[in-house]
């Protein structure tokens, strides 16, 4: 596939990003929520959202559900599969985030997900019909940064909506530069080089980790994520960078809930105080 153009003269789309305008305000502490679309019923990811933004999480991370989700562990796997036995599909995702603007919560949003249900349904779409929906940001963990800045770059640019790359404990300190480079919004730190998953705490190697890429000063704000389950994993990532990402262990806590609501409020009492 060659570059997709954008025609001249076609100026930047006056877009708001709620992502930048929360970095602009706020650097520490930042939870960012995941949680699959569809999940645990169809009709959830709305509900959901809106407890999120109730109870104080500073942004949330939409999984888009996939077959084979190479990246995640256990629990967001079957999340996923659970997700798709709903009948979740894309274009039900974007319409669903088009119902959380329409309550007039405005926590900023990201969609994660892998290439393949994107290029199938187009990428230039997928990105103009993202944007208009009230998407902030994407994650597509398996989107080369070479392919990006040389096809797609100048479309999300158009469409103001951020791109996050992720990095690793095994990246290099001219790929994590590099990384951050060809980023808007954060760059996602991978706490461990592995799938996701709750864990109990952080090893000194990872700790080691996370003072390095501290003293990079990057250009970007870091988010710390994988392993992170409970007030102390989040603290503890959150004195390293701009805040910490959770996922597995909130997907654990809504997968049998029956009040979302009030569950999803502990939850982040519990991670933030």
């Amino acid at each position: 596939m060659g570059k997709i153009l954008i025609p001249p003269g076609n100026d930047i789309l006056n877009m708001r990003n709620r992502i930048t305008e929360l970095f602009e305000r706020k650097n520490e502490n930042i939870l960012n929520v995941f949680y699959t679309a569809g999940f645990p019923e169809l009709d959830s990811t709305v509900t959901v959202a809106r407890s999120l933004a109730a109870a104080g999480a500073d942004m949330i991370e939409i999984g888009i559900p996939f077959s084979d989700p190479v990246a995640d562990g256990p629990t967001i796997q079957a999340s996923n599969k659970v997700a798709l036995d709903n009948g979740m599909t894309l274009p039900l995702i974007l319409q669903q985030v088009r119902s959380i603007r329409a309550e007039g919560i405005e926590i900023p949003i990201l969609l994660m997900g892998y290439l393949n249900p994107v290029m199938q349904y187009g990428v230039e779409k997928f990105v103009k019909d993202a944007a208009e929906a009230g998407v902030d940001g994407l994650i597509v963990p398996d989107l080369p940064v070479v392919e990006y800045e040389e096809l797609y770059q100048d479309l999300f640019e158009k469409h103001n909506l951020c791109n996050t790359f992720l990095i690793a404990p095994t990246t290099s300190e001219a790929r994590i530069r590099k990384i951050d480079a060809a980023t808007k919004g954060f760059v996602y730190a991978v706490s461990a080089s592995s799938t996701t998953g709750a864990r109990q705490g952080f090893s000194q190697e990872q700790l080691n980790y996370f003072q390095r890429l501290k003293d990079m000063k990057l250009a970007n704000p870091v988010l710390i994520g994988f392993g992170i389950s409970n007030r102390d994993t989040f603290s503890k990532a959150a004195s390293y960078g701009a805040g910490a990402i959770v996922g597995s262990a909130f997907v654990n806590r809504i997968r049998d809930s029956k009040d979302i609501a009030s569950d999803v409020a502990s939850f982040v009492s519990e991670l933030k105080g």
